[in-house]
């Protein structure tokens, strides 16, 4: 989402179309810029982000097609392309009003090498200018506010931007050249995101101290000629961001009389004012995330999301607390059915805290199986988050809403290394993907059995992504969980290496060690290698586009069981990607999976659940 003098814009995903459609405010209500089929949206690291800016009335996108840079007049419609560079991505754009200019991140492929630099689009020529180059990559591109400065970040292989990352700034000159490049060293290594000026006040998010916090950075010479001074602008420890895996995130908001900023506590967002006078209050209690913050003319715009209703385009007084509605938070679900997640924590086998969101049934599961009262511990779906580096939110879910209308409990763990609980507990799962997350997810079982909350004898797994790695391994370890489900899971680490895309390049050797140091690691790690230590049903779905996790992942795993004499149920659909966006293809995914698990229940008869 993007604000500048009253002009709101925003993308909506239509499942019909499965575009990213870009919507705006008129006469106060919603509506559509762009043509249904057309869709926003960047591809530069894989996962984009930042596929739009706003000068004006025109708004600047990313043509998910072409992956080009086309101008969309927001009051006629009209489009015009901007950019016209073969073999090139773009994305993370902000404006460079001063200059009437964008910056971006432009992905450059030729001779199958990939090159990122950061550049300038002239708005009237398309003219592509390099800024600056030589970075493995770059991102968050921002402008001071008289245009006479930007700053930006970029990070080198092997990193991941949450591992380690710089912060650059660069003065500018009234053509748009860049004076001499500087850039600005954290006291201890650290992962820095979202600069920002303030005036000609740098400040930045950096988790050296911890934890994603806000700095100032002050640059004067007088302070040391070679490095500036990090001074901390919270002192609540607390992440104020999630993992940068998208582009140009906004996670703060400067007014003239004070900021606005999200920080997370046990995966709940929550968004606070702080004045002139670093009085505190918190705004919006009932959403529990919040996304694309932007601050125009006194107010604060930003993507609200709650537990109960869709995301809401919100505009947020924050000396008063109002909170309007703008577009988006419809109610899919009536109050009285809607489950809200409940938190719960317990201490991993290294005695740090882990935590979890819990959503209770609405009704008996399988009524056929003649339970009777009192009512019985009900099975429960653990939903296993990819990434890894990433995290559960509380936050409407369609499909968990359906499996608690389906009588079961879920739980959605925030194993060790999910964001938002600080750099150490991210950084818990270097070298221990597949050991760490399995051993929290098992144990969460117990817990919540413990508890009373679930029954431990009908638990099954479900995870997508690198979540469907951590499933596959809680399969091979243990007899735990009664089923399990792989969405487009990673079955084969190694060949997930070789063939992984630019931007995770590294992220691999990062989370189980370097292959020629811990090949034995690597091996115990492998659910394709280790199928035959799987001794319960496994169900797949797999998207033959997907260039993630490729096809051959999935059907290694298959073929594996296969030869061990079982029977898993396999789903492929050759026209889906990382993730199904087709909501027919999301349905009759819901209603295998439903199937699939009321067959194990029924299958049961009985069978007690345990460690090997």
């Amino acid at each position: 989402m993007r604000v500048r003098a009253g002009v709101v814009v925003w993308l909506e995903f239509d499942p019909q179309s499965a575009a990213h459609q870009l919507w705006t405010l008129r006469h106060h209500r919603p509506h559509r810029i762009t043509p249904p089929q057309f869709s926003v949206a960047s591809k530069v690291n894989g996962y984009g982000g930042g596929a739009l800016c706003l000068m004006g009335t025109q708004v600047y996108v990313v043509n998910e097609a072409t992956q080009q840079i086309e101008c969309v007049d927001t009051l006629t419609g009209a489009r015009a392309e901007l950019t016209r560079e073969p073999g090139s991505r773009f994305g993370g754009l902000a404006a460079d009003e001063h200059h009437r200019r964008v910056l971006a991140v432009q992905e450059v492929t030729r001779d199958d090498a990939i090159r990122q630099q950061l550049v300038a689009i002239d708005c009237v020529t398309g003219d592509v200018t390099v800024l600056t180059w030589g970075e493995d990559f770059f991102g968050a591109p921002t402008v001071a506010s008289e245009g006479h400065e930007i700053a930006w970040v970029s990070w080198q292989l092997p990193d991941m931007p949450w591992v380690k990352s710089r912060l650059w700034t660069a003065t500018v000159d009234r053509s748009g050249a860049l004076g001499p490049i500087r850039d600005w060293p954290t006291p201890e290594a650290g992962s820095v995101q979202q600069p920002l000026f303030v005036g000609a006040q740098l400040t930045a998010l950096s988790d050296h101290g911890g934890w994603w916090q806000p700095y100032r950075i002050e640059r004067s010479v007088a302070v040391s000629a070679t490095a500036g001074q990090w001074v901390a602008l919270a002192g609540r420890q607390a992440d104020h961001a999630n993992a940068p895996w998208q582009l140009a995130e906004h996670h703060a908001a400067v007014m003239d009389d004070g900021w606005v900023r999200v920080h997370y506590d046990q995966g709940f967002g929550q968004l606070w004012w702080s004045d002139a006078l670093h009085r505190q209050s918190r705004l919006a209690e009932d959403y529990s995330d919040f996304r694309s913050l932007q601050a125009d003319n006194g107010w604060v715009y930003c993507i609200g999301r709650s537990q109960t209703h869709l995301d809401s385009v919100l505009q947020i007084a924050p000396a008063s607390g109002d909170v309007r509605v703008l577009a988006g938070g419809e109610q899919p679900l009536a109050a009285s059915v809607c489950v809200s997640a409940q938190t719960f924590e317990f201490e991993a086998a290294d005695g740090q805290p882990v935590s979890g969101l819990f959503y209770p049934p609405q009704a008996p599961a399988c009524p056929s199986l003649g339970e009777s009262s009192p009512k019985p511990a009900p099975p429960v779906i653990l939903l296993v988050h990819g990434g890894p580096t990433s995290a559960a939110y509380p936050v409407f879910d369609s499909q968990v809403q359906f499996w608690v209308q389906q009588g079961f409990a879920v739980a959605a763990v925030n194993y060790r290394g999910s964001s938002g609980f600080g750099r150490a507990f991210r950084h818990s799962l270097a070298g221990r993907w597949g050991e760490a997350d399995v051993a929290d997810i098992r144990d969460a079982v117990g817990h919540l059995a413990g508890l009373g909350w679930v029954d431990a004898a009908t638990a099954f797994i479900q995870g997508r992504s690198a979540g469907g790695f951590t499933a596959l391994l809680a399969l091979v370890r243990s007899t735990v969980f009664l089923a399990g489900a792989s969405l487009f899971g990673v079955s084969d680490p190694a060949r997930l290496r070789a063939r992984t895309h630019r931007f995770e390049s590294g992220y691999l050797d990062w989370l189980l060690g370097a292959p020629d140091a811990h090949h034995q690691r690597w091996l115990d790690r492998t659910p394709a290698l280790l199928a035959d230590h799987i001794h319960r049903p496994v169900i797949f779905f797999q998207g033959g586009q997907d260039a993630v996790v490729v096809p051959e992942q999935t059907a290694v795993m298959v073929a594996a069981l296969e030869s061990r004499g079982l029977a898993p149920q396999y789903h492929y659909f050759e026209e889906e990607g990382h993730g199904f966006r087709n909501a027919r293809r999301q349905t009759f995914m819901l209603e295998q999976l439903l199937a699939f698990y009321q067959d194990q229940r029924k299958n049961s008869s009985g069978q007690t659940a345990g460690l090997e």
